[in-house]
């Protein structure tokens, strides 16, 4: 393909160096920066959607010699990525937004926006390989293990995968920088971008703070507690009251420091109730799940027949175990049994699926299943 490239360029060190990488070669390309949420009053960099780091996109694509638009995509934004974000904290799980903003705005609604302006493919920084397979494309896994970024992205589909580059995704991040710096792009020293590039501050107080701006949208449903919900009840695995911490959406399974209770041993957050403001902890070795059950089960190709042998990764740092998926409700939801029990499988979190390097597919947890 020898058309118009279109590079998403946030501002930061991995998609300049793409947008170098690309400009170099006999092809046109344009630099497209999406205004996501608009921090223009925050004089803070590192947030792939704020002002000031368009600001960096415009002047590197200045340096590549290639012109450079901003398409405000922030009603869209919300929509999709933002608002599921505050609604999966509020029903007492915790989400991967860097999937949905991937899913929904960057391999979407993106990807039309710049084939509407004449480009034939797009080009991001992501830290992730695209394979000719015997059956099309394929994604894999990073040559840099330690940015593997193919998490992330497993929703994505064949046909998506034919108009997307990664040029990256056979480098080592230390190899992005040095061409930074020999290109002397004004990024060249500027450091990694924010986890989640829309929270200013805290995580809670985030939700807490959109919640009460927008009470129509995020009112309690169905018997749920909501955000401004009060002290929830910490209480063991037998249901006995061991005190009151946080209201429940400030916690995640999983997790040990804050609970605000304490014990002869040390406790964990084991699950949430949303509707009662409820969170159960108990002893690390009740963490261990067997497996789990997941919803939108999704296959990047075409879906294997029966049960499936494969790697799952349940977070991102997850180093993978190996399991058997096996579909269920004809298809939309799936049953991952694990060959060895793991600790903290958290729902709201994806499993994604993986086949040594290539990625097969995956499905959002919805809860752990016994040992």
């Amino acid at each position: 393909m020898n058309g118009r490239v279109a590079v998403a360029m946030s501002g930061g060190l991995d998609s300049s160096v793409t947008a170098w990488l690309l400009s170099r070669e006999e092809r046109p390309v344009i630099g497209l920066s999406m205004l996501l949420w608009d921090r223009s009053g925050e004089a803070v960099h590192g947030r792939c959607c704020g002002a000031l780091d368009l600001g960096d996109a415009k002047r590197v694509a200045g340096q590549c010699g290639i012109p450079h638009y901003t398409l405000r995509m922030e009603e869209e934004f919300r929509r999709h990525v933002v608002d599921p974000f505050v609604d999966e904290y509020l029903a007492g799980r915790t989400p991967v937004p860097c999937t949905r903003c991937n899913t929904w705005i960057k391999f979407d609604l993106f990807l039309d926006r710049a084939r509407a302006l004449g480009a034939e493919t797009v080009a991001t920084g992501h830290y992730a390989r695209i394979v000719e397979g015997r059956d099309g494309p394929e994604l894999h896994t990073a040559r840099d293990r330690e940015k593997d970024q193919s998490y992330y992205l497993f929703e994505m589909t064949p046909e998506q995968l034919r108009r997307i580059r990664f040029p990256l995704g056979g480098m080592e991040k230390s190899e992005t920088r040095r061409m930074a710096r020999e290109a002397g792009l004004v990024v060249a020293e500027k450091g990694e971008s924010m986890e989640i590039c829309f929270v200013p501050g805290g995580v809670r107080e985030f939700v807490e703070e959109q919640a009460a701006e927008r009470p129509e949208r995020f009112a309690p449903a169905g018997g749920a507690a909501g955000a401004g919900a009060g002290p929830a009840r910490i209480v063991d695995r037998e249901g006995r009251g061991l005190g009151h911490g946080e209201p429940y959406y400030r916690y995640t399974v999983g997790q040990r420091r804050g609970l605000g209770v304490s014990a002869g041993e040390r406790l964990y957050v084991l699950g949430i109730d949303a509707g009662r403001n409820r969170v159960t902890v108990g002893g690390r070795e009740a963490l261990a799940a067997s497996g789990l059950e997941g919803r939108d089960l999704h296959w990047i190709g075409a879906p294997p027949e029966g049960v499936r042998e494969v790697s799952v990764r349940i977070r991102s740092r997850h180093p993978g175990v190996a399991a058997t998926v096996r579909p269920t409700a004809a298809g939309r939801r799936a049953e991952v049994r694990f060959a060895e029990p793991q600790d903290g499988v958290t729902p709201g979190q994806a499993a994604v699926f993986y086949d040594g390097t290539r990625v097969l597919g995956g499905c959002w947890i919805d809860r752990s299943l016994p040992v």
